[in-house]
């Protein structure tokens, strides 16, 4: 099992993106496949390193060829490769993603797209009391690993929130997602997955708040 990106992979990805058509990918293909076997390599190193600190659900590698049939853009390759995590039982909230691209490799994690009900939820907490949810993203660890709270947001206030609320920057959002960014030099480091997974745990005082206000109501209950 592979703890490290080979940098072969990451000049496939890198051709991939200059000559992104079906007949180069196809007359390539044995390329595709050691980078896509590296990668899923990697994802088991990094799906077993995690399962020991949490509680993981699954994994899932995603695919490289895109879906074009409502996009502007024809072209019928990711040029990257993949994967995601999520966390066990209704309890335990957050997912867990690696992204491997040439000037674009990055981990991240979060809450990418929140339903209604959790989205209210959320914004609940924080409009009541956003002290422990400030705390978290000013301590010293989330800062280094991550630097802010990412996602996109309303322009103004959610309906209901006045623009004026003390805790509307925090309100505003609509995805609430971490990142950390790594160069190609970085991602071709022997510590890499170490790197990967010490970021994954930086997440868990952002997972564990969520997790706790997501599975209580408004008084702290628990829901069934």
């Amino acid at each position: 099992m592979t703890n490290t990106i080979k940098p072969t992979t990451l000049q496939f990805l890198v051709d991939l993106k200059e000559n992104n058509t079906r007949d180069w990918f196809n007359e390539h293909k044995p390329r595709y496949l050691a980078a896509k076997e590296n990668i899923t390599e990697l994802g088991k190193a990094i799906l077993e390193e995690m399962s020991k600190a949490d509680n993981i659900e699954k994994q899932k590698l995603h695919r490289i060829y895109r879906d074009v049939r409502f996009s502007k853009d024809k072209t019928p390759y990711k040029p990257a490769l993949s994967g995601s995590m999520s966390r066990a039982t209704k309890w335990l909230r957050g997912g867990y993603y690696f992204h491997i691209e040439p000037e674009n490799t990055f981990v991240g994690g979060g809450f990418w797209g929140p339903n209604s009900a959790d989205l209210a939820r959320i914004r609940q907490e924080i409009a009541a009391y956003d002290e422990p949810l400030r705390a978290i993203i000013a301590d010293d660890d989330f800062k280094k690993y991550f630097g802010s709270l990412v996602g996109d947001k309303v322009k103004t206030a959610p309906k209901g929130y006045s623009k004026t609320h003390p805790a509307i920057d925090l309100l505003r959002h609509k995805q609430f997602l971490v990142m950390r960014k790594f160069t190609d030099q970085e991602a071709l480091k022997h510590n890499f997955l170490t790197e990967v997974v010490n970021t994954f745990m930086a997440m868990r005082p952002f997972f564990d708040y969520m997790s706790e206000v997501l599975t209580t109501d408004e008084n702290g209950v628990p829901i069934d």
